[in-house]
Order: structure tokens, then C-alpha cells, then sequence
């Protein structure tokens, strides 16, 4: 083959890709170029969610199965690297190969799975070959594309005009000292049977480094413009947080690495000039069940919710903690809106938040249950697959 590459049309299903993006938008943080957000696998496990890694293992075994019987290469390939990686307004890559850095020579293919859509979802982010056919793919939810990482597929990337490009990336390699789940395991070494996940702390989030959450990334060391990433996600859907401790202050003077260390403490969600009576152990907690509500809508039952309005003490302990942490408001809204430029803005009505917090602690809680009683075989085989008849 002249240009070694395969396009597989469907290969994921619209709920697959929906969960995927779930995944990806309660958990991202600043990715490896301007404009670019990702998950690795290895970011979810520090960052105590290691249970939402379980989706993705089926897909990483399709498209291993898929590379290995188009490229002939049965039983000779090792996963290097897995990735939610979404493209926002601004980004762009020139024409490369994925060889063309030393330190990626050991790279031998790659897989493309589009989680959204051209067009739909965002505006610009055409996937170009250099040479051979087809010579420019749209990018479709549900696709995938797989090309050998070297120059006979030199490829680019448009740059992203509106919305927000989401993909699963992985990159395969015949190098067995670079397979990643080797490192996997490694991280997961603190999680055993014994692990209690009974417990709903096993499976709260817990955050990163700040500037790990910051965008731009140049601005992490000063905090003076930008926003941070998950204050900013939950604003483009209507959401503003409130510290429930009582030492925060009054104090849009102060710099927003204070602010930023409230993220990790417990803190309510507001909506309008409603607050939701129900307490978040952090940032990423209330991130979480609200991209879960997100994926989910169509399936939650109606049920009560618990909101009462704002005091005014209130209002202005909220409005003090927007402003220090999403300092640009139309950065945001126009790195994270949809296609049309607007925020999906929601109310606590439309999110009937009771039952969106209990079935994503039974999501959470399924996953947790099995990643734990796949351990020991993971650690036997020193690979991580999905593990068939689990009790």
C-alpha cells in the first residue's frame, strides 16, 4: 500500500461517543498545544477516577484487533498511548508526520476516533493527507481513521473556527518498553480488593495541580487573565459555584491561586438566583454530575429537587468567586460553546438534580466494582483488557 491507512465508518455508536465526551469534559486539563484539552488515562487515575477507564478498554480492543488485521501485524502491537483529546477555536496542526520527532520513533500507527461532528459540533478541524485518497476526511461522530505514523501519511489539521473537536486518540507501537499499560498498572498499585468501594469516597475526584486547569496555560503562573477550566465548563452551561465554608472573603483584590484552592473544598452549585441545598466535595465532584446529567437527560427520571434562592451574601460571595475564576467570560464561552457561539444555559428544573446525583453515584459505583475485580487479573497478565463473567 502506497498510503497505508483504513476508515471505518460507525465504528462507535452515538451513545458510545456521548459517553466518551461525558468522560472527557467532567475530567480535562490543558493538553499538549495551544487550544488543546485532554484526559489520558494516566490523568484519571491520578486524579481518583481510575474507574472511568473501564469504557474505553473495549474500544482500545477493537481498534488494536482492527490495526492488526489490516496492517498484518497479529500479535505484534502494544497500545503507547490513550487519549480523549478535544480542539477548540485557535487550534490547528501543520503537515507532519507522527514520526517526525526523534522521540517518536517508535510510534508504527494511529487511530482517530471522532467523538462529534463538522459541522454540527464545530466549525474548521478538517483532517488533510498530504497525498493518496481520500485526501481530506470530515470528521464524523462515530468514525475512525488509522494510518501508519510515518511519511507516507503526512497529515494536517484546520484550524478550529467554532465549537469544540472531541476524539479518542490512540497510538500503537511494536515496542514492548513503551507499552502503557505497564505504567498503567503501576499507577493503579494503590487499588486492591481491599479498597473500599462501598464507600462513595472511593469514587469522588479529586484535582491536579492548579495550573493544570488553567487556560491559557502561560497564564498559570499568574492567574491574571483566562479562565479555569472546569469554573469555565460549568458557566458555559449555566452553573456558578459557592464556597459552603465560611473563612472565603469578600475580595476580588486577592490573586486566584487562593481562589483556585477552594475548588478542592466542599462548595454548592447555583443556577439563576437558585441555590442547589445539596453539598459537592469538590470542583470536579459537581463538574462531573453535571456533564453526566449532560449525557444523560433524555434517561433521568423527574424527580424532586432541593434549591432555595440566593441570599444576598450569597450572591456576591458567588459573583467574587466568577470573576477571579473565570476572568474572561467570552474566552470561555467561545472556547467551550457550541457551533452557534451561545451556552447550553439549563436550570436546576430541566437537570431535576436528585436523581442526576444518585444514578451518577451508581454509574461511578458499577465501574469502581469491576475495575477492582479486574485488578487481579490485569496484574497477572500485566494488561489491562475487559475481563469476561465477573461475579
Amino acid at each position: 500500500m502506497e498510503h497505508p491507512r483504513l476508515i471505518l465508518r460507525n465504528f462507535l455508536s452515538p451513545e458510545i461517543c456521548k459517553e466518551m465526551e461525558f468522560i472527557h469534559k467532567s475530567c480535562s486539563t490543558v493538553g499538549y498545544r495551544p487550544n488543546v484539552f485532554s484526559t489520558t488515562l494516566s490523568h484519571l487515575i491520578a486524579a481518583n477516577s481510575a474507574h472511568l477507564i473501564l469504557p474505553i478498554i473495549p474500544i482500545r480492543e477493537r481498534l488494536k484487533e482492527k490495526v492488526e488485521e489490516h496492517f498484518g501485524c497479529e500479535y505484534e502491537l502494544f497500545v503507547e498511548f490513550t487519549g480523549l483529546i478535544s480542539w477548540c477555536r485557535g487550534a490547528s496542526i501543520g503537515w507532519h508526520s507522527d514520526d517526525n520527532r526523534d522521540y517518536l520513533k517508535q510510534r508504527d500507527f494511529a487511530a482517530v476516533c471522532y467523538l462529534n461532528s463538522y459541522e454540527v459540533d464545530f466549525n474548521g478541524g478538517l483532517f488533510h493527507f498530504k497525498d493518496g485518497e481520500p485526501l481530506t476526511i470530515a470528521p464524523m461522530a462515530g468514525d475512525v481513521i488509522i494510518y501508519t505514523a510515518d511519511d507516507r501519511n503526512i497529515h494536517s489539521v484546520s484550524e478550529i473556527l467554532k465549537g469544540e473537536r472531541s476524539t479518542l486518540t490512540l497510538w500503537f507501537t511494536r515496542n514492548s518498553s513503551h507499552d502503557e499499560d505497564a505504567k498503567l498498572l503501576t499507577s493503579l498499585s494503590d487499588y486492591s480488593l481491599n479498597t473500599p468501594i462501598h464507600s462513595m469516597e472511593s469514587f469522588f475526584p479529586v484535582l491536579a495541580s492548579y495550573n493544570m486547569y488553567w487556560f491559557p496555560p502561560e497564564e498559570a503562573s499568574k492567574f491574571e487573565s483566562g479562565f479555569d477550566i472546569c469554573s469555565a465548563r460549568l458557566h458555559v452551561l449555566g452553573f456558578n459555584i459557592l464556597p459552603s465554608g465560611e473563612e472565603f472573603h469578600l475580595s476580588t483584590q486577592q490573586n486566584s491561586s487562593n481562589f483556585l484552592k477552594l475548588l478542592e473544598e466542599p462548595l454548592y452549585l447555583v443556577c439563576g438566583d437558585e441555590l442547589l441545598e445539596r453539598e459537592f466535595v469538590n470542583v470536579l465532584h459537581a463538574l462531573q454530575v453535571v456533564q453526566f446529567h449532560h449525557w444523560k437527560a433524555d434517561d433521568l427520571k423527574k424527580a424532586s429537587t432541593d434549591i432555595v434562592p440566593l441570599s444576598e451574601l450569597q450572591r456576591k460571595k458567588m459573583n467574587c468567586m466568577k470573576v477571579l475564576l473565570v476572568k474572561d467570560r467570552r474566552l470561555a464561552e467561545s472556547i467551550f460553546g457550541d457551533i452557534s457561539g451561545k451556552c447550553s444555559k439549563m436550570s436546576f428544573d430541566e437537570f431535576r438534580f436528585s436523581d442526576v446525583v444518585s444514578e451518577w453515584e451508581v454509574y461511578s459505583f458499577r465501574l469502581l466494582e469491576e475495575m477492582v475485580m479486574s485488578l487481579p487479573h490485569w496484574r497477572t497478565h500485566q494488561s489491562i483488557f475487559t475481563v469476561n463473567n465477573l461475579v
